[in-house]
């Protein structure tokens, strides 16, 4: 069973091309200033089956998978075994961790290196708000790396693309920002626009 926080069917901000996006539950690695701070505590979140995950993904419409959290490596043996089933699909998977691969590496975990061998971008660091940097796309610190662990993307083909926005309202009134941005300026100008505060 995978822990999680949140999923989006379809989603073209977190990743290349058009993705499915699973935010899981749960992160010890707890980032000062972390724009996801929600995503930290495991005794909380939804479980879903890795058949019912994959089951949900519409491999007409999306190129892949992005997973993000909290820390996807905290659930590595769930998602080793998803992003297998998702790679023998013919789709890609990108993944973003607080570690970086060489702490993946000497971990020296069976389940941790299956999960990076199915991992086509792996997005590395966690996020240092003083290297603050949005000037490259999905990533907020400058520290962070891409690396390409198949020959599926390249440097090329990331440097297409540019940091964007999602905005979600639901029916209740609720609304969700993703992608990468400036939260808080985003956060402070969406409610005062709204004059609430249920921006997430």
């Amino acid at each position: 069973m995978v822990n999680v926080y949140k999923i989006l069917k379809n989603t073209t901000v977190e990743g290349p091309g058009n993705r499915f996006c699973l935010w899981v539950q749960g992160c010890k690695k707890h980032c000062p200033e972390c724009w996801a701070k929600d995503t930290w505590a495991f005794d909380i979140g939804k479980e879903y089956s890795i058949d019912k995950i994959f089951n949900m993904i519409d491999k007409s419409i999306v190129e892949g998978i992005t997973f993000l959290g909290g820390e996807p490596f905290e659930q590595a043996k769930d998602l080793a075994i998803l992003s297998k089933k998702i790679k023998d699909a013919e789709l890609s998977v990108v993944c973003f961790t607080g570690y970086t691969i060489e702490e993946l590496r000497l971990k020296n975990n069976p389940d941790v290196n299956l999960f990076l061998e199915n991992i086509d971008l792996l997005i590395d660091g966690g996020f240092e708000v003083e290297n603050y940097d949005l000037s490259r796309p999905w990533v907020g610190s400058s520290n962070q790396r891409y690396l390409f662990l198949t020959n599926r993307y390249t440097l090329e083909d990331i440097s297409k693309y540019k940091n964007k926005i999602e905005v979600r309202i639901s029916q209740d009134g609720k609304t969700e920002i993703n992608g990468m941005g400036d939260f808080r300026r985003i956060n402070k100008n969406f409610c005062l626009q709204l004059g609430k505060d249920n921006v997430k």
